[in-house]
């Protein structure tokens, strides 16, 4: 059977279902595909930013009943210093919304918009023989035809990989590991995040640990690191998060972990991200930033560019949506992938991180860096640095990119993410 909608989509979360839900609120006709049922669990430190907290408000979903955060409180060694968020184009506020329930929220929003929600049902793009993507196959074998198709369906599914939107393998990419345990400090109003985490050699990882209060008695509690560290073959993330929850038990109160660690991969750089009848946005688009692994907020915002862009010229709305990261995104994100190879090296590291803590202007700076504030409309000081750091860092490519693994090689981190999402 061959229905036709104006804009498919696979994919629920927020990428998604807020591509959906802007297409619908422009007129288009939307089907919205998940494989999972509404309110399905995600790995993910469940932290929303001040940008996310603002593309949530710009949708209209109600964040009062999460838990909010007021600042973030940075750990590197002795070293401890807490920042508020700053006043300008965001909110100064963010919130800890874990998975499950943020995006049944996020799902609301685009089926009250006026898309058409069909969960527990699993497509892929529908593709000619000249590779143009003519709508969507499900599971069951029903073609829905459509102007464009919106792929959101995460970093390296099976749909991603279909058109191409696959990790560009000499590209940093990053593993995580997440558990949810109780606390004594649950309702903190900060997100703390340790950036001296050791590695499998005891050297710092360029990556963080971090601590998100939920403020219902549980905190969300993982590490991350970047596969540029040194060792990284030998990653095991369970002895990270269990060396991590050690190190701030006492001072956060922590119980045991309520259930199993899940763990996911981040790739922050993938090969395509439109072309004729598609898109792919958040992670399916790499649209994970180097610094902090987090991508909610870039996620919305991708899905608001692609029904934009469709809205205003259906037939190019994937050379649009193209034209559209290469200009406000790619500058930023090509620079935080270079940054993650400097950072790699752990004197380097251990430099950076003393300069980082050593005034409130330097704090002000990994703040912009740690919560996704940098933005080419409203220029500061870490968007400056950026900018002419990323001229320099383009110079060094070839040094910096040295040590990029072979797409061949399987490191232990890898098994283990594999391992712990099953």
């Amino acid at each position: 059977m061959t229905t036709r909608v104006d804009v498919a989509v696979i994919g629920a979360g927020p990428g998604g279902s807020s591509a959906a839900a802007w297409a619908a609120r422009g007129g288009a006709e939307v089907a919205l595909f998940d494989k999972a049922a509404q309110g399905r669990d995600k790995s993910c430190g469940d932290g929303l930013t001040p940008r996310a907290v603002a593309e949530c408000r710009r949708l209209g979903v109600d964040l009062s009943t999460f838990h909010r955060i007021d600042g973030l409180r940075v750990q590197a060694g002795s070293k401890v210093r807490e920042v508020p968020w700053p006043d300008g184009p965001y909110p100064p506020m963010g919130a800890v919304a874990p998975r499950a329930v943020f995006d049944a929220q996020i799902v609301d929003a685009a089926v009250s918009s006026g898309a058409t929600l069909h969960e527990r049902c699993a497509a892929e793009p529908w593709i000619d023989d000249d590779g143009r993507v003519l709508g969507v196959v499900t599971a069951a074998g029903d073609r829905i035809a459509a102007d464009l198709t919106v792929l959101a369906s995460g970093a390296g599914s099976a749909a991603a990989r279909l058109v191409g939107a696959t990790r560009v393998e000499t590209s940093p990419f990053g593993l995580a590991i997440r558990a949810y345990a109780p606390s004594t400090r649950s309702d903190d109003p900060c997100m703390e995040a340790c950036l001296t985490v050791a590695g499998p050699d005891g050297e710092i990882v360029p990556g963080y640990g971090w601590v998100f209060p939920a403020g219902d008695g549980l905190v969300n509690i993982g590490v991350g690191a970047l596969s540029t560290m040194r060792d990284f073959s030998s990653l095991n993330l369970n002895t990270m998060l269990d060396a991590y929850t050690a190190q701030v038990r006492e001072q956060w109160g922590l119980g045991d972990f309520i259930a199993r660690p899940r763990a996911w991969r981040l790739p922050m750089h993938v090969e395509r991200r439109s072309g004729p009848g598609w898109v792919a946005v958040g992670d399916a688009a790499g649209l994970v930033n180097p610094f902090n692994g987090e991508g909610i907020d870039y996620a919305m915002e991708s899905g608001r560019h692609a029904a934009e862009a469709f809205l205003d010229q259906p037939g190019i709305a994937w050379a649009l949506y193209g034209d559209v990261l290469r200009r406000d995104y790619d500058p930023f994100f090509a620079t935080a992938r270079r940054f993650a190879w400097v950072i790699g090296r752990p004197q380097l590291l251990s430099v950076l991180l003393g300069v980082a803590l050593s005034t409130g202007l330097t704090m002000k700076i990994v703040l912009e860096l740690m919560a996704n504030l940098v933005e080419p409309s409203r220029p500061s000081l870490a968007g400056v640095l950026l900018k002419v750091g990323g001229r320099g860092l383009a110079l060094a490519d070839p040094l910096l990119t040295r040590g990029a693994l072979r797409s061949s090689e399987r490191t232990e981190g890898e098994r283990w993410t594999e391992r712990l999402s099953r």
